[in-house]
């Protein structure tokens, strides 16, 4: 290219031409391969998908995920090793971003963004929030945790051939649901609400959680 237009440094009509003609092909192949990137996630073996949970006040928990597929595969205590933290997903970290604050079995999720993890065993699950983003998936960073928290254990009735992460919402309550195999991992988020002084300064009135 350099050659090019040394070649026909003396004709500026010739340089203006080959000059718009490189801004005009930018812009074409610069969306495409952006288009191209976008949908060679949706062929991945662990396709993106995506979980939202709206509390009556409009705001809202968001969580990016990938989703495997069980293929076969022993998943739990196999793919999956028990008692090592893991990305809860493929490819990317799971994020988990929430607009307002929240309340998960006693301890507190200030509104932000953060990552997702858990760490399976064959009789409990434990749910971590980290406040490292951006991660890859993999390594886990340690030291970053905002909290730890128990889940609930249960068996699906079928099998779950594609790894899910759900929000069921009842009454005030999201419950954060990760399904995969024959596997249900289950924990409840609530708003926080704020509280403030009745008739004494050390009354205070809350709604509820």
């Amino acid at each position: 290219m350099t050659s090019f237009f040394r070649r026909y440094n003396r004709n500026p009509w010739v340089e203006k031409v080959v000059q718009k003609s490189i801004a005009i092909l930018v812009l074409v192949v610069a969306p495409l391969a952006l288009s191209s990137a976008q949908q060679d996630k949706t062929q991945r073996p662990s396709p993106p998908a995506t979980a939202s949970c709206k509390f009556d006040d409009g705001k809202a928990i968001k969580t990016d995920y990938s989703s495997p597929r069980m293929k076969g595969r022993k998943i739990f205590g196999g793919i999956v090793p028990f008692d090592q933290v893991w990305r809860t997903g493929a490819n990317e970290a799971t994020t988990f971003v929430t607009d307002s604050d929240l309340s998960v079995a006693g301890k507190e999720i200030p509104a932000g963004s953060y990552t997702l993890f858990t760490l399976p065993s064959a009789d409990k699950w434990t749910l971590i929030i980290s406040k490292k983003t951006g991660e890859p998936g993999t390594p886990y960073p340690e030291g970053e945790d905002l909290l730890r928290v128990d889940m609930k254990l249960s068996q699906t009735e079928t099998p779950v051939e594609n790894f899910t992460i759900a929000y069921h919402k009842k009454d005030a309550v999201c419950s954060l649901v990760v399904s995969w195999e024959r596997t249900q991992a289950t924990v409840d988020l609530a708003e926080k609400k704020l509280c403030w002084p009745t008739t004494s300064p050390l009354t205070y009135s809350c709604p509820d959680q």
